[in-house]
């Protein structure tokens, strides 16, 4: 059985869902839910919802999570691929493509980051286009917006 918490944040309520011991989704708050989730708080998720309100204030930049996302083999090599990253920082889905050993899979890395079922626990917000620009983003481009902004607003103040 999944079991749901909500978090009200900066950007708006998302949805921690974990089964048994791992986190296994995040909802933002235009995401259905699943009907069958669990309403309830677990050591897990009360530990997640910590995790990601440390992040918002800017006192965390990694989380230390047990996770199981969901999906193929491909995908899961992107999402570990993701989490090296390092904090504020972006890439190109083809430099992600690089990472994983195949530079002509930039599409199919992108296919992998809009199927990331724990965006900003798997920073996927972290990927761009290679122009630079904003691109797809599951929370939409506003949140991807502000969660990078986040993020380098608290790199400023923390190197001067």
């Amino acid at each position: 059985m999944k079991s749901l918490l909500q978090v009200q944040t900066i950007i708006g309520r998302l949805g921690l869902v974990a089964e048994a011991d791992h986190l296994t989704d995040l909802y933002f708050e235009h995401d259905p839910l699943p009907p069958d989730l669990l309403v309830r708080e677990t050591d897990l998720l009360i530990e997640a919802r910590a995790q990601l309100l440390a992040y918002f204030s800017g006192a965390r930049t990694t989380f230390t999570l047990p996770l199981a996302p969901a999906g193929t083999a491909f995908q899961r090599r992107v999402w570990q691929a993701l989490c090296t990253i390092p904090y504020g920082e972006t890439v190109s889905y083809k430099e992600v493509a690089q990472r994983i050993g195949n530079e002509k899979a930039a599409r199919a890395v992108g296919r992998a980051n809009n199927r990331n079922p724990l965006p900003i626990i798997i920073p996927c917000h972290w990927v761009i286009g290679a122009s630079g620009a904003l691109v797809g983003y599951g929370g939409g481009l506003e949140i991807k917006e502000k969660l990078l902004a986040l993020e380098m607003g608290y790199l400023k103040e923390k190197t001067g």
